[in-house]
C-alpha cells in the first residue's frame, strides 16, 4: 500500500495494483479499476515514486524468501 493526502490532509492508503489512472489538474485525481475515485494532493510523479518504492520493497522481500 502507498500512502496519499486527502485535501483535507489526513491520509488514506492505496493498493498501486489497483490503480488504472492517475490525472493532475489543480488536485491529482486516481481511478482505480474497480472505479472507485480519490482525490490527493500529491503530484503524480511522487505517486509513481512511491509505486516504484513499493513494488522494489516487494520484490526485495521475494527475494529474500526465495
Amino acid at each position: 500500500m502507498i500512502e496519499l493526502t486527502r485535501i483535507d490532509g489526513t491520509t488514506f492508503y492505496v493498493n498501486p495494483d489497483l490503480i488504472e489512472v492517475v490525472e493532475a489538474s489543480h488536485d491529482t485525481h486516481i481511478t482505480l479499476v474497480n472505479g472507485h475515485k480519490y482525490v490527493c494532493t500529491e503530484h503524480p510523479r511522487i505517486i509513481t515514486e512511491r509505486i516504484v518504492e513499493y513494488r522494489r520493497a516487494t520484490m526485495a522481500t521475494l527475494r529474500r524468501i526465495a
